[in-house]
């Protein structure tokens, strides 16, 4: 069925990836982006709103004159490190913005809203894999920032009837086939574009933090997810809350964990280029492993990666990063 959906966050690297899907499945899609992350290219000639969710006046304007069926959100600070260094920062934007969204749809009598969570609302895995029945125990403000809103969620679907979908990533990577858009974030933080990043001789190399871990190799062990995938998660998680009222929550992994060295490994095989490798101390706060259990999802969402070999996501993020377009992209607009 074809429906209106709004996407806040969606000239992000997911969000962009959100709309393109939204766009080719038929529905009709609105961005609003306050640019500050975000690219306007990476839209197409969808919609665009330039607003903020700290503006209440922006978000009245947005559902003011529209028929919107539903919301994805993608708009938030996402950098841990920073989260501690700036908590407050992190709780205005993720939260407050979050609540001030939440009002809006209200006022709007929209009802429906796919919310983008994150692992980090685990703190440290007390199992091999995360089921969505794992304790939800943040251990900095970005992960607290999204388990806040997760609750509220919940709250919400109780006092007036809000239906939700919360998704919890854990590592998303890759860009889209078609090589327009991809992952272009100022500063790089994430490990595949850094090690792509430094493939290109764009940076001197890079540092995997520790090699002493439990693990098979003694790097941290990671759950990329391609950001296909994950925007396909979405499009199910939109349809099944139009039969599934209330708040609900899933995990999205490929449920195999990859290590930083083999990373590495993978991409030196893609690229065809030296990486040069530091092994620095580790950072703290880092768990030896963060992997999903993923089988809620596949089984109530009927969710399944399309992309689940780690070359596969390497090779699109490659492509991308070679692209002429990565250079307009890696600063934002």
């Amino acid at each position: 069925m074809k429906r209106s959906v709004l996407v806040v966050g969606g000239a992000g690297y997911i969000g962009s990836h959100m709309v393109r899907l939204l766009i080719d499945s038929g529905h009709e899609v609105v961005v609003l982006d306050n640019l500050s992350q975000g690219h306007r290219a990476a839209i197409g000639d969808a919609e665009l709103v330039v607003g903020d969710l700290m503006n209440t006046a922006d978000l009245a304007a947005v559902f003011a004159g529209r028929r919107i069926d539903a919301v994805i959100h993608f708009a938030a600070l996402i950098a841990v490190g920073e989260s501690v260094v700036d908590p407050g920062a992190y709780y205005r934007n993720n939260v407050t913005g979050t609540l001030n969204l939440l009002d809006a749809m209200r006022n709007a009598g929209v009802d429906k809203l796919v919310f983008s969570s994150t692992a980090a609302v685990f703190g440290n895995p007390r199992t091999e894999r995360l089921s969505e029945d794992h304790p939800l125990a943040p251990i900095n403000p970005y992960g607290w920032s999204k388990r806040m809103i997760e609750q509220v969620l919940a709250d919400m679907a109780r006092a007036w009837g809000l239906n939700s979908v919360a998704l919890r990533y854990f590592n998303a990577a890759g860009a889209h086939r078609s090589g327009q858009i991809g992952e272009a974030h100022t500063p790089e933080t994430h490990l595949i574009p850094v090690v792509l990043l430094a493939a290109l001789g764009l940076r001197n190399g890079l540092q995997l933090f520790g090699d002493d871990y439990d693990t098979p190799d003694g790097t941290c062990v990671r759950d990329y997810v391609h950001v296909c995938d994950l925007a396909m998660a979405h499009l199910k998680a939109l349809e099944f809350m139009h039969r599934a009222p209330g708040a609900h929550a899933f995990n999205l992994g490929n449920g195999s964990g990859f290590s930083n060295r083999e990373v590495v490994k993978v991409a030196r095989s893609v690229t065809g280029r030296p990486i040069p490798v530091e092994i620095v101390p580790r950072r703290q706060g880092d768990p030896a492993r963060l992997v999903a259990d993923g089988r809620r999802a596949r089984d109530i969402l009927g969710w399944r990666p399309e992309y689940p070999e780690l070359g596969s996501i390497i090779e699109s993020a490659w492509a991308w990063h070679q692209s002429p377009l990565y250079g307009p992209f890696a600063s934002p607009s």
